[in-house]
């Protein structure tokens, strides 16, 4: 007997009970006698019997909200993407009655994240989807989230000694060491690479970069240990020393000839490059933000690496959705692809 062919009064007469008996029992509900439970129970069991949440969820008319917490960015920054991954979501449940409030913090201010973080719980969502920050400073948002039963999806980055209901991202560790695999293809026997950054006080902004390094230098260690390292910190917020920063490195240091940045900014070095015509450096960076692929085209970036960011932002929006409206069981850790892309295939990627 097929559960698509099981009706709830076909349940009921086999456990002699009431139509309505069985549907409390199926979707949880009080009002029934423990007898008549454990009746019903035994006999759903018996006949491996699954509700259609689909058509129990579109009847309940019962309302959802969900909050995302993401890094403050401008438009056409990675974060575009993910949001464009939220609001398709957004189009796709639209039957079930789901609203999404978005809000930001500076990712280069850990009270920040704090902040907005604790109005958001005063908002009392269904669910949150977010991007931690470091971990002692996501932590107490994540407990008091357990302590509420509120379900949540980390998107980027994977906190597992605080694990979530769901991860979507890279392995952000495993990209790293990827990367300088990578790299040391393109720079053969060379002694010296750079490692470009954008730092605002000493902080990187997401723990995504910071994992991607450890991962690089991981590799750098173990098959190139004899390979200098430099790094160069460029101002977070002030764009416009970018230029003058990279001139006086590149007088420094005559002899470097491939470089890495582990943000989605890789376009910063890649139109300074172009800008000076330097064609004897090999840049490598993440993301396919409209800025980083013309770069990629017209040469100034040898390789991107890149991460479907839509695909995080709609699923998980579906994750939240499926665990709560459809009850169905949620995988912990999604990882994305680590897709290598060149000016050679960038025509034939899609990045959805």
């Amino acid at each position: 007997m097929g559960s698509e062919r099981i009706r709830i009064k076909d349940i009921a007469k086999m456990a002699d009970v009431s139509v309505g008996t069985v549907d409390r029992v199926i979707h949880g509900r009080s009002g029934v006698s423990e007898a008549s439970r454990k009746r019903v129970e035994e006999i759903l069991k018996q006949l491996d019997y699954q509700p259609n949440m689909y058509a129990s969820a579109l009847a309940s008319n019962k309302k959802y909200t969900f909050s995302c917490l993401l890094p403050q960015h401008e438009e056409g920054e990675y974060w575009t993407a993910v949001e464009a991954g939220i609001h398709d979501a957004l189009v796709t449940y639209s039957d079930f009655n789901i609203s999404v409030n978005l809000s930001y913090y500076d990712p280069f201010d850990y009270h920040s994240f704090g902040d907005v973080a604790q109005g958001i719980l005063e908002q009392e969502p269904d669910g949150i989807m977010f991007a931690p920050t470091v971990p002692q400073y996501t932590k107490p948002f994540t407990e008091e989230l357990n302590k509420r039963s509120i379900p949540y999806i980390y998107i980027d980055s994977n906190l597992k000694d605080q694990p979530a209901l769901s991860f979507f991202g890279q392995n952000s560790h495993q990209s790293g060491y990827f990367a300088a695999k990578m790299m040391m293809l393109l720079a053969g026997e060379e002694k010296e690479i750079v490692i470009f950054r954008k730092i605002n006080e000493g902080i990187v902004g997401s723990n995504q970069q910071e994992r991607r390094e450890i991962g690089f230098r991981e590799y750098m260690l173990k098959h190139h240990p004899d390979c200098r390292i430099w790094e160069l910190n460029l101002h977070a917020k002030r764009d416009s020393d970018d230029a003058q920063m990279l001139d006086e490195f590149f007088r420094k240091h005559p002899n470097v000839k491939n470089g890495i940045t582990f943000n989605s900014k890789v376009y910063i070095v890649g139109e300074y490059l172009l800008k000076q015509q330097k064609k004897d450096f090999n840049l490598m960076g993440y993301d396919l933000l409209e800025r980083n692929v013309n770069c990629l085209k017209q040469g100034g970036v040898s390789f991107l690496i890149a991460q479907q960011p839509e695909l995080q932002g709609f699923d998980g929006i579906k994750a939240l959705c499926d665990h709560l409206i459809f009850k169905k069981e949620v995988p912990r850790e999604n990882f994305m692809p680590i897709d290598l892309l060149t000016k050679e295939n960038i025509e034939f990627y899609s990045n959805k």
